[in-house]
């Protein structure tokens, strides 16, 4: 192991804590290296002045609606990804992930297939969904690239993500900075599928490394039954098993992980 610290973002919504409590949970499990690991919190980034997209919350079906670009959008990380460069200060290597997925590989791997002359590495999904609404009762958006974006190995410091300035991210539609529009076709590296593994959609892999529940998780009561939910119900019970009910934050959490 050398002593490179491995950048971690993860998406945080308010509304799935157990989600994202899985999500960091598995990760430092999986993984045998020195970890950053940041949740993506938009209010924190509010505060700083980073981020200033105006957003609406719709009160018949709680989805948000963006003031931008006039779209609804699912979740509260739906762009502050796209600041993971910049926060990063646009150097050296960095991992985003949406917060409902699961590790089940050490991290490691997936650095190991940094490419310099990319961007950004990611899985190129083929997903067209039909339905207009996904499983957790948010709007099923259908855009150019679709779930490319939920899993991203960033190269923080190519000079095309340094593009991606916060004025930029608060500015420009959700589908131009979702499909990569930034970037040239020959700047986005391919992922091998099982680093997102869209539970539901993609086609099987010898051994899912991140899976995705992207339609919703066994979080949502009435997703118990979903494909490897099992998976994901043994890994919460395993974590409250060794970190307790942590309803009020994740310090504690995040210290007895590192601490291990």
């Amino acid at each position: 192991m050398t002593d490179e610290v491995f950048n971690i973002y993860l998406g945080w919504d308010s509304r799935e804590l157990q989600a994202y409590r899985v999500a960091e949970y598995t990760l430092r499990k999986n993984t045998r290296h020195a970890l950053h690991v940041v949740p993506l919190k938009h209010k924190a980034l509010r505060q700083q002045g980073i981020f200033d997209r105006p957003w609406r919350v719709e009160g018949t079906t709680g989805n948000f609606h963006d003031a931008r670009d006039g779209k609804p959008f699912s979740t509260e990380f739906a762009f502050t990804r796209f600041l993971v460069p910049y926060l990063a200060g646009y150097t050296g290597w960095a991992l985003f992930a949406d917060a409902d997925v699961l590790f089940r590989a050490d991290v490691q791997e997936l650095f190991a297939l940094r490419d310099e002359k990319y961007a950004v590495q990611v899985v190129k999904h083929d997903f067209h969904p039909t339905e207009k609404e996904k499983m957790d009762g948010c709007a099923q958006q259908r855009y150019w690239r679709k779930n490319w974006s939920s899993v991203i190995l960033w190269n923080c410091g190519h000079e095309y993500n340094k593009k991606l300035t916060p004025a930029v991210v608060n500015a420009w539609p959700g589908a131009w900075l979702h499909s990569f529009s930034w970037l040239k076709d020959e700047h986005i590296g391919e992922l091998p599928p099982e680093w997102n593994y869209l539970v539901g959609h993609t086609r099987e892999v010898r051994y899912p490394k991140i899976l995705h529940f992207t339609d919703g998780g066994p979080w949502f009561e009435h997703m118990q039954n979903v494909p490897y939910g099992q998976i994901w119900v043994s890994e919460y019970h395993a974590m409250l098993r060794r970190c307790g009910d942590l309803s009020d934050g994740l310090e504690d959490f995040n210290a007895d992980l590192v601490n291990e």
